[in-house]
């Protein structure tokens, strides 16, 4: 594969027949670029081969080719020894394509899965595959260091296998502490034995040993463990399966390659088509050489059958301790890439890197859990649960190429890319194998990644990157939009606060955050218009986006703008007009009024065009001093007010006139269905009473307006209202009534045309803040 990203080099261009030289700031620029690619300029870094194709292949060549190829052969025969093998390396390579896409596509950090993860689905998505991802590769030195064991045990039988276990132990750690390069150098070594085994596999096979008949399809009589009662196909594959793992050998190591856009692609596929032909090769010798009672009762055939059995018995050490060897290294720095963004606890110490690069700390950290692991002495009970958390890193790997190839952004454009069908079936055989090695592991890692994920969700991380979990959200949107659009018919039963709050101070918005926050809350939504013209632009545009995050913060979704025009009413039609056709439009408009007159004509025309657009229009006016007068910059009620004054006994109050066709109730509340709907979210959200009074003209229509408040919460669904009549507009003043706490608000509902002279009486009059509520002929309270 060639190097794309590589740049050129500094020197002259031919330009229309003109020889120009760079200057010394765009050489500059471009070792830049070159260093950021190429990761220069830190710590040592690795080439394609020694980084990524030797560990991987190791790993891929491990125990299960000596010691279960055999096995397999002789149970499924040599057709169905292939069969498996190539199913198997399919969904890794499949994985392992999506994988190299990905990788030309970003630049990426350290912690191999976990950066590739975190840069397309988030820092919560990373994490919750990293954690488990880590945990995962720490045991599993721990189960190759029991592999290594009995391999040892087998030559050395009377050697302890504690001292056994806690010697291969120390000169691992040992080698992985110094550095990830005396690391790589002794797999220099292992790999010169591993080719010495299958040197002395192909020897025997030159010498004559592949005498036998060979077994095409075989009879899966099972395993001497079980007495040969038989298995299944699907069994056989699931015991074979974990040896085509391991492609993630090379790409955890991700952060301390010198290219790793090019050397993980080229190094991983190499080692999976070489290890694939190992294999294949294997098997055909193993069926040739070997009957079916050796190969089904005899682990150790292959060292029986070669030509030198030492060599292979070195092989199967020299495996072992190789896996043990890439999973040490690469298991501290997927921990010490989660610390980097603080998703564990004590990440600034796990973070830490030594002089040349190496995480100490991380290492320190492994290896403790690795020793706590081998003081276990089994853990044959949770390995499965290992390999299923490695094929849900696969898996998501996977997914995240499909999503990036569905969405089609621009921001994909991976240099290595690969058909759609590519990443769908390794995302499907990872899920497939999953379930068939074990299901119930299966069930348990998701859960474990579910968990973890929404407890990252919970902690906000700050991600230095994007991801492009927006872009999936916005395409969901863009599907949502249409089918919506499709659909016919009144949306009453769809309702929700949305609401469009011109803004012209961010201080007095900030006074009715609460109202604000309760009215939309939980599923509404508010936009916030800012409106400049004799104001302060950089005021708003300063403290707008923070009341927007305050509000978010507090669970409701909230956006805000700014737009310019000469006056208050120009201002607000403007942002009516220009976000009357968003998808996500607000249904109702809210207006602070004040005791100054000279903006009723402007009101009045804002009410008028939110009827024209069919937005229903809330006129709040704040409370009167005692004297019933209102200076103009009377002092609103904050938050934490409007809160204690709802808890008290007095909670929401809402007044209903009298219907337009009388105390009858029809399949809405006429003209009060928006203000019986603030008043019930109210109510609920600040977790008080409220009393719903109608306002009679005269005493014959008591009995009628009492029936329609009866039916009319009973309809409604509303629990535990308080009913009452008022004859006059005095009795709605809470004062009148001895002993009776007043209300946090009274909502009173509204028809057009607006009086703003009767709302600010009737404000006065009841003392208490208040909320003037017009219908828009959307809202119904009885759906």
């Amino acid at each position: 594969m060639a190097d794309r990203t590589d740049m050129p080099e500094a020197t002259d261009q031919e330009t229309d027949g003109t020889v120009e030289t760079p200057t010394s700031a765009e050489r500059e620029v471009r070792e830049a670029v070159e260093e950021t690619i190429t990761h220069k300029g830190a710590a040592k870094k690795f080439g394609t081969f020694s980084g990524v194709f030797t560990p991987t292949l190791l790993t891929i060549l491990g125990v299960i080719m000596y010691l279960r190829e055999g096995w397999v052969v002789g149970n499924a025969g040599l057709a169905g020894a292939w069969l498996i093998i190539l199913l198997s390396f399919a969904i890794t390579s499949c994985t392992a394509l999506s994988l190299a896409s990905v990788v030309t596509n970003i630049r990426i950090g350290s912690g191999g899965a976990f950066s590739i993860i975190s840069q397309s689905l988030g820092l919560e998505m990373g994490g919750s595959i990293g954690i488990p991802l880590y945990i995962s590769q720490a045991l599993a030195v721990a189960m190759y260091i029991f592999g290594f064991r009995a391999g040892w045990t087998y030559i050395f039988p009377d050697h302890p296998a504690i001292v056994v276990d806690f010697a291969a132990f120390a000169i691992l750690f040992g080698i992985g502490y110094v550095s990830a390069g005396l690391a790589f150098k002794v797999q220099y070594v292992i790999l010169a034995i591993i080719i010495g085994s299958l040197v002395s596999v192909g020897w025997a096979a030159y010498g004559g040993s592949m005498s036998e008949s060979i077994q095409w399809w075989g009879n899966f009589p099972g395993s001497p463990e079980t007495g040969f009662a038989g298995i299944g196909f699907w069994a056989v594959f699931a015991v074979f399966f974990p040896a085509s793992t391991g492609i993630m050998a090379g790409a955890n190591m991700s952060g301390e390659l010198a290219n790793p856009r090019k050397s993980i692609p080229l190094g991983t596929l190499s080692a999976i088509a070489l290890s694939l032909l190992v294999y294949l090769v294997l098997a055909f010798w193993l069926a040739s050489s070997a009957t079916v009672d050796e190969l089904t009762g005899n682990y150790t055939v292959m060292v029986d059958k070669a030509a030198w059995g030492p060599a292979v018995l070195g092989g199967l050490l020299g495996a072992t301790f190789s896996s043990a060897l890439s999973s040490i290294v690469g298991a501290p720095r997927i921990l010490q890439a989660l610390a980097e963004h603080n998703i564990l606890p004590g990440s600034s110490w796990f973070a830490k890197k030594s002089a040349t690069g190496e995480p100490r700390n991380a290492m320190i950290a492994t290896g403790a859990l690795v020793l706590a692991a081998l003081l276990l002495r089994n853990l044959n009970a949770i390995a499965p649960l290992i390999t299923m958390f490695f094929l849900v890193t696969y898996a998501m790997i996977n997914v995240v190429v499909l999503l990036e190839q569905s969405l089609k952004l621009v921001s994909f454009r991976p240099l290595l890319r690969i058909p759609r069908a590519v990443s769908l079936a390794g995302a499907f055989g990872c899920v497939f194998a999953m379930f068939i090695v074990n299901p119930t592991f299966s069930l348990v890692a998701v859960a474990v990644v579910l968990a973890l994920h929404t407890y990252l969700m919970r902690k906000h991380l700050k991600a230095p990157f994007g991801d492009v979990r927006s872009g999936l959200l916005a395409a969901m949107a863009e599907w949502a939009a249409k089918k919506m659009e499709s659909v016919t018919g009144p949306r009453q039963k769809t309702w929700k606060a949305n609401m469009l709050v011109p803004v012209e101070n961010s201080a007095q918005a900030a006074k009715v955050y609460g109202l604000l926050r309760n009215i939309a809350y939980p599923k509404g939504f508010v936009r916030l218009l800012g409106l400049t013209g004799q104001r302060n632009y950089e005021e708003l545009t300063e403290h707008l986006p923070a009341l927007a995050d305050r509000l978010q913060d507090d669970s409701v979704f909230a956006t805000w703008t700014v737009v310019r025009a000469a006056t208050f009413s120009e201002n607000v039609a403007a942002g009516l007009e220009a976000l009357g056709g968003a998808f996500f439009r607000s249904n109702m408009i809210f207006l602070r009024l004040s005791d100054n007159t000279q903006r009723d004509a402007e009101f009045e025309r804002l009410v008028g065009d939110a009827q024209t657009y069919r937005l229903g229009a809330l006129i709040y006016l704040g409370a009167a001093p005692e004297t019933g007068e209102r200076p103009d910059d009377a002092e609103e009620p904050t938050e934490d007010a409007l809160r204690t004054t709802a808890s008290r006994e007095g909670g929401v109050h809402l007044v209903i006139d009298t219907p337009e066709d009388g105390w009858r109730i029809g399949t809405d509340l006429g003209h009060a269905d928006l203000a019986t709907l603030l008043a019930y979210k109210l109510k609920t959200n600040w977790k008080t009473r409220l009393t719903i009074t109608a306002r009679i003209q005269n005493a014959d229509e008591r009995k009628d307006a009492l029936d329609y408040l009866r039916a009319a919460v009973e309809l409604a669904r509303i629990p535990n209202a308080m009913l009452r009549l008022a004859e006059s507009e005095e009795e709605l003043d809470y004062s009148v009534a001895a002993g009776e706490e007043p209300p946090a608000i009274t909502i009173f509902s509204m028809v057009a045309p607006a009086e703003f002279d009767t709302l600010r009486t009737r404000g006065k009059r009841v003392r208490t803040p208040c909320l003037f509520a017009m219908d828009s002929d959307r809202e119904n309270a009885l759906v």
